[in-house]
């Protein structure tokens, strides 16, 4: 049963009817005291509140119904829908507790589709389950790791799945943020629809348009074509905006209209064009310490999180290394026609203690380097030293190093830590060697964990 909650008879006939058609029970009231009234004696599984009754049109009214619902009915799926939206009244229901935000007039299909989310996430309860079991359940057998806050993860993702709930995925830089949006697709009712992936952190602002909704020919200077942007290359599946963090607030903007309205613009043209897409980010910034400074928004924040997903680093799930360094070395055997390669329990408990910032990512290169330049097929302590000792000499040195034995993020790390000590941490002299900007190299000392005392330029 969904409850409806609208001072507007219209608004309740067009609801009923369109949930009615969707094979959903109702139940319309037109004021807080007959809705308080029937849920005193009822509970619903969903309830569509609007904000704005005919007394006032600030909100108010609705938000005090909303805290009210919330004292009785914890954990009832809500959706607010008004007629006089705004910014500041959306966040303000979020954190009230509603679990989305609706503007009239709505998309149907965009609200059907909100609806059966949360109907859905109501229904399926976490279960405590095995490793086994998850595999059995759900095949997740190629993301390795036993450590329970690992399995807390894939029962989440198990779980949350076959929804449409946006997900936001956190975690350190090469603890494996993709390979968990690849999995929440292919176990998603879009399985044979596109996944496409973005780098934000890699799209400059001046281009954010064009590449996330296309331009069409004579846009601008250079464009000699028309072309596809991403949001619609991901139509009808999902789309994983990685590093979201690194949006600046313009793109913010742009990003948060086509998240809640689900419509966008190709540049150059008047035409809106309206999207149907699963939206799964992944950042390594902390976004709740961003809002408080101003640099995030908030409401962009609750679009993106109704289901978190945070990922531990390395060095708190170390009895998943030996798992994974076996297999790295299974997969490597095959690329390089060793069958015989193994690791020694000793050369894997010293694994265990290193110091791995770059995480999984890391662990991995530096097996395979092992791999490629040791002739014994039995790999010890020996064998993994000098790789991990010329990692460790190349962040004082400005040497070019050999192809393979770095991956560019680790090249990146170097090179700042190398500017920041010949400058003596003064960050418009270490930005302007690099090439960066300011806000920039702030953005890349705050996701690399690099510590300094900022001197004076």
């Amino acid at each position: 049963m969904i409850l409806i909650i609208d001072d507007d008879v219209a608004v309740r006939t067009s609801l009923v009817l369109l949930l009615q058609q969707e094979g959903y029970a109702t139940k319309d009231v037109g004021t807080p005291n007959e809705a308080l009234a029937w849920l005193n004696h009822n509970e619903p599984s969903l309830i569509l509140l609007d904000l704005n009754f005919s007394i006032e049109t600030s909100g108010d009214e609705g938000m005090r119904l909303l805290k009210q619902i919330r004292k009785v009915h914890s954990s009832l799926p809500v959706i607010l829908i008004t007629g006089w939206a705004t910014i500041e009244l959306a966040v303000k229901g979020m954190k009230a507790g509603a679990n989305d935000f609706v503007n009239k007039p709505w998309s149907n299909e965009h609200l059907i589709q909100s609806i059966q989310t949360l109907l859905d996430l109501q229904k399926k309860k976490t279960e405590k389950l095995s490793r086994t079991k998850i595999d059995d359940r759900y095949q997740f057998q190629y993301i390795i790791g036993e450590n329970p806050r690992i399995l807390e993860i894939l029962e989440t993702i198990g779980r949350v799945a076959p929804t449409d709930a946006s997900v936001l995925i956190i975690g350190e830089s090469g603890t494996g943020k993709e390979l968990i949006a690849e999995a929440i697709h292919q176990k998603s009712l879009r399985e044979n629809k596109p996944f496409v992936k973005v780098n934000l952190g890699g799209i400059s602002t001046t281009l954010f348009e064009s590449e996330m909704f296309g331009h069409v020919r004579g846009a601008f200077t250079d464009a000699k074509t028309d072309r596809i942007g991403r949001f619609e290359m991901a139509n009808k599946g999902s789309i994983f905006l990685d590093e979201i963090g690194d949006l600046d607030q313009g793109s913010q903007v742009k990003l948060l209209r086509v998240l809640q309205d689900r419509t966008y613009e190709v540049l150059g043209s008047s035409r809106t064009k309206t999207v149907d897409v699963r939206v799964i980010c992944a950042t390594n910034r902390n976004l709740d310490e961003m809002v408080s400074k101003g640099i995030f928004r908030e409401d962009l924040l609750y679009r993106i999180n109704l289901i978190t997903i945070k990922l531990p680093p390395l060095r708190e799930r170390t009895g998943d290394i030996p798992l994974l360094v076996n297999s790295f070395v299974d997969n490597l055997r095959e690329i390089y026609n060793r069958p015989n390669l193994s690791v020694t329990p000793k050369a894997m408990r010293w694994l265990q203690h290193l110091q791995l910032p770059g995480n999984i990512r890391q662990l991995k290169n530096l097996v395979e380097r092992t791999i490629l330049v040791t002739k014994s097929d039995e790999l010890d302590e020996k064998d993994f030293q000098p790789q991990m000792e010329m990692s460790a000499r190349k962040k004082d040195t400005v040497q070019l190093p050999e192809v393979g034995s770095l991956t560019l993020e680790e090249m990146e790390i170097q090179m700042i830590h190398k500017a920041m000590d010949f400058h003596k941490n003064r960050i418009t002299r270490v930005a302007k060697t690099l090439g960066i900007t300011r806000s920039a190299l702030y953005r890349r000392l705050e996701k690399y964990n690099i510590p300094y005392d900022e001197a004076s330029d």
